[in-house]
């Protein structure tokens, strides 16, 4: 490395290092032999098993048509997130098996299934999937009982006398 007693010396020893530099590393799409991506979601205490492939925008949970199985708009406002951030609207269709949990816990691993297929599918939305917080797993569940306590952090009625 040359010494550096000028800015210009400093913009060249820059320049130099960014024409060595190695490429960036470039993630190969994980696909199966159907031309589907899987991954798994968690939220809370529900999972989802998510295949994506290209199609019509169809979404599948459980056997049942999205809005049949998630009746609440925000639900299925949720689930669509992933497709919104990336721009690829009605151009995937989903298939999923959710299991444990209730209906926010389910939708909410739905998303970051969709959002695990989608960075699988194409690795190029990853930087768009994460900014959005969207390949993060939410690490809050329920908290546990403990003995002596009538609920989570719920003592029972002290009593004086």
């Amino acid at each position: 490395m040359a010494e550096i007693k000028s800015f210009e010396d400093l913009k060249k020893n820059v320049a130099e290092a960014a024409v060595s530099a190695e490429p960036a590393v470039v993630r190969e799409p994980q696909r199966d032999k159907f031309g589907r991506a899987y991954a798994t979601g968690r939220r809370k205490d529900a999972s989802a098993r998510v295949w994506i492939k290209a199609g019509s925008g169809k979404i599948t949970v459980n056997g049942k048509d999205v809005e049949a199985y998630f009746a609440r708009p925000v639900l299925r406002m949720l689930i669509n997130q992933p497709f919104a951030v990336t721009n690829r609207a009605g151009q995937f269709d989903v298939v999923a098996t959710v299991a444990g949990g209730g209906l926010s816990g389910q939708a909410g691993a739905l998303r970051h299934g969709i959002s695990r297929c989608l960075d699988n599918y194409e690795p190029e939305l990853h930087t768009s999937l994460k900014r959005a917080g969207f390949l993060t797993r939410d690490p809050r569940v329920v908290e546990r009982k403990k003995y002596g306590k009538a609920k989570a952090r719920r003592s029972y009625q002290f009593s004086k006398r």
